[in-house]
């Protein structure tokens, strides 16, 4: 199984052969609708005129993919940032991974090794940690011994909690009607 998102078909083929996009799309996942996240790395593509790699992100001028990731519609609110950051992510691919991304996951010794370097990437706290972790044991089958406890209450079966959660559009209504109480709560609690 793998993620089936209300977008483009080429943008969820891309995300289903490439552990990069995949990556990339849960980069750019916050402060943005998920649908236009995990498009990104395909418009990204496109742009290029082909899939990257990591060594090509993390060695391309700064300004030229800024350039790149504003030009309109923009593959982000907040393009120059999170260019940034994908290069960023895409150096440390490099560094400890050889440049491929699955390696992050492929040979993790167990769920919470997953989760500790997960949660090593620029961008990702705890919570976006355990997102992708539950993402991967969900809809692509990395499921290493606990990752579902690793993932907290996004590997439960059966939630609706995130874009781990997502198959069609009845469970996609499910986690963003997840998604609002949990901003409704967090606004009552702030009080």
């Amino acid at each position: 199984m793998t993620l089936s998102l209300p977008i483009d078909p080429e943008a969820n083929r891309l995300l289903e052969r490439s552990p990069l996009a995949l990556l990339t799309g849960m980069v750019l996942d916050q402060q943005i609708p998920l649908e236009k996240a995990f498009t990104s790395p395909y418009v990204l593509a496109q742009r290029l005129g082909h899939e990257p790699d990591a060594r090509e992100l993390a060695g391309y001028d700064p300004e030229a993919l800024v350039e790149i990731f504003a030009r309109p519609p923009a593959l982000h609110r907040f393009p120059k940032a999170m260019a940034a950051r994908v290069q960023q992510v895409c150096q440390v691919l490099v560094d400890r991974y050889d440049g491929d991304a699955a390696r992050l996951w492929s040979d993790a010794a167990d769920g919470r090794e997953l989760l500790r370097r997960i949660g090593e990437l620029p961008g990702f706290g705890k919570q976006k940690a355990q997102i992708f972790v539950a993402l991967l044991g969900k809809r692509y089958d990395v499921c290493p011994d606990g990752w579902r406890e690793a993932a907290g209450g996004y590997g439960e079966p059966d939630a609706y909690r995130s874009v781990a959660d997502i198959t069609d559009p009845e469970s996609l209504r499910r986690v963003r009607e997840f998604k609002q109480a949990a901003k409704a709560a967090a606004k009552a609690a702030k009080g």
